[in-house]
């Protein structure tokens, strides 16, 4: 996740659950809760993408140390 737009993990994390917060919450036009539900699903991609790369390097620095 090396593009300048992709928010850090913890900004994507935080906004999500700001989401969530406001989805549960309720009070909003079925639009402005669809809005909030895209945006969510688009937030939980980026965090998954984050962590997918971070298992990749942990798997990979592991691998590494295996006795060949």
């Amino acid at each position: 996740m090396t593009d300048p737009a992709t928010p850090t993990y913890e900004a994507a994390r935080d906004e999500l659950a700001d989401v969530v917060r406001q989805l549960e919450a309720g009070g909003t036009t079925l639009e402005d809760s669809l809005a909030l539900w895209e945006r969510g699903e688009e937030l939980a991609k980026i965090c998954q993408g984050w962590l997918d790369g971070a298992k990749a390097r942990l798997d990979a620095a592991l691998a590494d140390r295996q006795p060949g």
